[in-house]
């Protein structure tokens, strides 16, 4: 088992970095909104603050590292890369999935970032489906013991599993045991897809059961049934993931959906975000927090001062965006009237 999910994560890596793993015909519909430029701005681009703070905690940037990956050697070198530039910059950090962690010591380094990361949130992560399949609050805990992270996100990935190699699919009762676990775990517990997005009556009946965050995770990014497609060894399944490669609810959308039934509880915007622009929009949506995934993933291959730069330049773009508009701090950016749909 053990060595089948390292196998699994290695592909996993090696796909996304050399394969076309975004959905066809369909895009994030971030593009579709753009704000109105403000030629008198009346701020100071140096006095331009993008400090903000989610559930407690004091962050330098509305800016996440979104789970991708744990549990081989070449994550431990990713994950040591992205925590370190993490630290750096003031970015949150979410770890892949552990259930590895809790599966075998072999690769536990891999998700041990708190030492690279001292002062930034972490956020743990395992699949929603493993209550079903012999996981539960005892094992979430012993994930935030070892891992040292501030919260933990459930992932939902419920077409990925159909089309992945012996994939566990049983997704029912699982909105009880969320319950269950938000009402006992001493750390706030989100939720997020994979890249399908959130429904709005979805997010609404999670945060009704106990859940602190939701992340859309919508389509326009990496789509997991392309990613598994590569890994099918099954014609069927490699087949009918063709026919998903336009699945799931844009980001845009998502964010729209899920902040109109949530209120004011915290959502962070991930999928397919590609500029700090796509950030900017995300931010004016609705969103807390924007997450970027795929998009860092091959300079986190290499060096955390790869990292660096490409936080530097999301940051820039993401200042130089509220400089357009005359926003000098996240929670005016967040009030703007100034994004439009085209």
């Amino acid at each position: 088992m053990t060595n089948s999910i390292e196998q699994r994560k290695s592909e996993h890596i090696q796909i996304t970095l050399n394969e076309k793993v975004t959905g066809e015909s369909i895009s994030t519909g971030l593009e579709s909104f753009t704000f109105v430029h403000n030629a008198l701005p009346e701020i100071a681009f140096d006095e331009i603050s993008i400090e903000t703070t989610f559930l407690g905690f004091e962050s330098k940037t509305p800016y996440l590292i979104s789970s991708m990956t744990g549990g081989t050697a070449l994550a431990e070198t990713i994950n040591r890369n992205l925590a370190l530039a993490a630290e750096e910059r003031g970015w949150a950090l979410a770890l892949g999935s552990t259930r590895a962690l809790l599966d075998s010591d072999g690769h536990a380094d891999s998700f041990l970032m708190r030492k690279y990361a001292p002062s930034v949130p972490i956020i743990a992560n395992l699949g929603a489906v493993q209550f079903n399949y012999g996981y539960g609050i005892e094992e979430c805990r012993k994930i935030i013991e070892k891992t040292e992270a501030d919260m933990l996100v459930l992932h939902l990935n419920s077409i990925q599993e159909v089309i992945q190699e012996n994939g566990d699919t049983n997704f029912k009762g699982l909105l009880k045991k969320i319950e269950q676990l938000c009402s006992t775990l001493k750390v706030p517990v989100g939720v997020k897809e994979v890249g399908w997005g959130i429904d709005g009556e979805t997010a609404e009946k999670l945060t009704e059961a106990g859940v602190a965050f939701i992340d859309v995770a919508g389509a326009g990014g990496t789509s997991w049934s392309q990613v598994e497609k590569f890994r099918a060894k099954d014609p069927i399944r490699r087949i009918a993931a063709e026919a998903f490669s336009d699945w799931g609810i844009p980001t845009a959308e998502s964010i729209r959906l899920v902040r109109g039934k949530i209120g004011n509880r915290p959502l962070i915007a991930s999928g397919g975000m590609g500029t700090g622009l796509d950030g900017a929009k995300a931010i004016a949506l609705g969103a807390d927090l924007v997450g970027f995934g795929r998009s860092i993933l091959k300079e986190a291959t290499q060096s955390p001062e790869d990292v660096l730069e490409v936080m530097k330049i999301r940051e820039m773009e993401l200042r130089m965006s509220m400089f357009g508009i005359g926003a000098q701090t996240i929670q005016e950016l967040k009030a703007t009237p100034r994004l439009k749909e085209r």
